[in-house]
């Protein structure tokens, strides 16, 4: 008799598992489409408007770029010196030295010539205490400005105090570990001037992994696929999530969240929403979601968009141990969001926010790790019991595997014909063989880390920002 119930309990599962599938394959064909139709309307677009122009343009809206820092020596003045090359009429770096404990600020006063000055610091978004604010003694380091600041324990607490001394209307969150392209300012904010319906709140756009990419003196000089597996899964997780997810859903203004390595945000808007959330471990798909709910709340006609191009490269975990840290801390995140704005869900009060965003993170982001390993156990439990429908599951099973597999084949060829990044298709292909494995290899730690990330979640495990152990950023010789 229990094998009987076993066994009708396994086929039911089977039957909710297919259509579960079945659902989120659908959703992925449909992006791909509106991924194409995406980015051929940006090619299009992008061809009537010359960057040279608005480079030039004294009407250009004004824009500081955030860059938090903590423990960051390694590689901190490679990334200054590329933000610094950064083609754009009127703008500011602001970095945060967030109490970093090695040479950061050392090396930073020593490089760029800086010095404490007077600041009138407002306080709008609260922090932990800043100590000294530096401006550059050397006229060629004018829109550098730094914040020394103590630890805030988070990414937010140290990009708030950037939000704080921001002086322009629009500010760039990024990283110090991310090396970006010299037009990203101008191509961030073409969808802000171009958008007159909306008022365009956020921008993001493609990031790729610098691992194995050449770099001199802080500029991008050649693009490679990551030599190492591990980071070259992220390569290709991050094509398909950018290039067919994003801009997928940005072509009908669904955007679900903006990287935290790269992202334009209109400042006012952020800075009413209380700016980031110092105890969230996904701040920046936080931040975008109290954006959204300020927007409808306020009845503000409001979009969010995606740009296809690369304009930033970020070094990837190279080890399981700084990249289980981080896909925990990231799925730790996406259940503190859910939970925090639970009240959105399925609420047409939030528009597509509540009614497409909101249910297609809960269901197929939040659960989709909990209902693989469910089904991996039930599916080991009929093995041993001898209940298994053999034929239905390796058909389950190789329609899976082929069907990701075809999906990010898609997306890495539909970006390389559309930006030709790489300089021979023998590294396409290169990347190409990569998702044969990912499913089998790569996949299985996403859930595993996932699973740990809620499990923190839900016995609230302290954490904090941790280092990253950067490899650095150097010239091929």
């Amino acid at each position: 008799m229990i094998d009987g119930i076993l066994a009708t309990a396994g086929k039911m599962y089977e039957s909710t598992l297919f259509v579960y599938g079945l659902m989120l394959f659908m959703i992925y064909g449909l992006l791909a489409i509106l991924s194409m139709l995406a980015v051929r309307n940006y090619i299009r677009k992008d061809k009537l408007h010359q960057l040279d122009v608005l480079a030039s343009s004294p009407m250009a809206p004004g824009i500081t770029v955030l860059a938090p820092a903590f423990n960051e020596g390694l590689t901190i003045i490679q990334n200054v010196r590329s933000l610094l090359t950064l083609n754009y009429p009127r703008f500011e770096i602001v970095l945060i030295n967030d109490g970093s404990t090695d040479d950061t600020m050392e090396q930073l006063t020593r490089e760029f010539k800086m010095v404490p000055v007077d600041f009138a610091y407002n306080a709008k978004i609260r922090t932990q205490p800043v100590r000294k604010i530096y401006k550059s003694t050397d006229p060629a380091y004018s829109s550098l400005v730094v914040i020394d600041k103590v630890n805030g324990k988070s990414k937010a607490d140290a990009v708030n105090a950037g939000i704080n001394v921001a002086a322009f209307d629009y500010f760039v969150c990024t990283d110090v570990d991310c090396i970006l392209h010299k037009d990203t300012l101008l191509e961030l904010i073409k969808p802000v001037m171009q958008e007159k319906a909306r008022q365009v709140i956020a921008v993001g756009a493609t990031l790729r992994i610098a691992n194995s990419c050449e770099f001199d003196e802080g500029v991008m000089v050649r693009m490679r696929p990551p030599q190492q597996l591990l980071p070259r899964f992220q390569e290709v997780e991050y094509i398909r999530s950018f290039v067919l997810g994003k801009m997928g859903w940005s072509y009908i203004n669904c955007v679900p969240n903006v990287s935290g390595g790269l992202g334009l945000f209109d400042k006012e808007v952020a800075t009413r929403c209380g700016g980031y959330d110092h105890n969230s471990f996904g701040e920046d798909m936080e931040l975008l979601t109290r954006m959204c709910r300020y927007a409808h709340d306020n009845y503000i006609t409001y979009s969010v968009r995606y740009i296809p191009k690369t304009l930033c490269w970020t070094e990837a975990p190279a080890t399981l141990e700084v990249f289980n840290r981080q896909r925990t801390r990231w799925a730790r995140g996406l259940a503190q969001l859910m939970y925090a704005h639970f009240h959105m869900f399925l609420n047409p009060k939030y528009g597509k926010m509540g009614l497409i965003i909101f249910p297609f993170n809960f269901f197929f982001e939040l659960l989709a790790p909990l209902i693989e390993f469910s089904g991996i156990i039930i599916y080991i439990t009929l093995v041993i019991l001898g209940r298994i429908d053999w034929p239905y599951a390796l058909l389950l099973l190789i329609f899976v595997y082929t069907y990701s597999i075809l999906i990010t084949t898609i997306a890495i060829l539909w970006d390389q014909l559309s930006f030709r990044y790489y300089k021979s298709w023998k590294e396409v292909l290169y990347l190409c063989v990569t998702p044969f494995m990912e499913f089998l290899l790569y996949h299985p730690l996403i859930v595993i880390y996932s699973l740990r990330g809620y499990y923190y979640f839900l016995t609230g495990k302290k954490s904090t920002w941790g280092n990253m152990q950067r490899q650095g950023f150097g010239k091929k010789q």
